[in-house]
């Protein structure tokens, strides 16, 4: 009976493994067709089609994994930078080819201004999904703040090509223009 046990034990746990980690999933890029539908958007059409890419975006193929995600971000929304690290930190240890996940982390790292691991963090999200707009913005965001301007704006521009209507990514550019900056001659 006892060894029974032990084998019984041994089982469960590598089939409990196994079925959890089958579940994660690597999340799909937004279908190019999506993409294109995007860049060819009326700036009234644009919300609509970025809700569909970055609800495409934000499955990771686990609903313990969505769930992680759901968490950080609630706690990115109360401010608590901290908690929302620890959820985004255990996302990314247990899905790490889950770009959201980094993305989310990178823009918890940024609040808490952390901003070497956000930066790290949004370098992965873009090696995993180069389209990943948000992130391409961020790493804008990122660059201007540290006074890396021209980056900043060749970023903004790489922003607008996926994501014409981007209107934040636009105003920036423009606001790096009326200092001569990001000029293109």
């Amino acid at each position: 009976m006892c060894l029974f046990s032990v084998n019984l034990k041994r089982h469960l746990t590598a089939i409990a493994a196994s079925v959890l980690l089958s579940g994660i999933a690597v999340a799909e890029d937004a279908p190019p067709e999506l993409l294109d539908r995007l860049r060819n958007a009326t700036a009234a059409e644009a919300p609509r089609i970025v809700r569909e890419v970055e609800t495409v975006w934000r499955r990771s193929g686990s609903a313990a994994m969505d769930l992680l995600l759901k968490r950080g971000r609630e706690a990115l929304t109360e401010q608590d930078y901290t908690l929302a690290i620890e959820h985004l930190t255990a996302l990314t240890d247990h899905a790490p080819d889950f770009a959201e996940g980094f993305n989310a982390r990178a823009e918890a790292y940024f609040r808490a201004e952390l901003y070497g691991p956000a930066l790290d963090d949004l370098e992965v999200t873009l090696a995993l999904n180069p389209q990943n707009f948000n992130a391409i913005f961020g790493l804008a965001v990122m660059h201007q703040e540290l006074g890396n301007l021209r980056k900043a704006s060749q970023l903004y521009r790489r922003v607008l090509v996926i994501h014409p209507n981007h209107e934040q990514a636009q105003q920036a550019l423009d606001y790096l223009k009326r200092d001569g900056i990001g000029r293109e001659l």
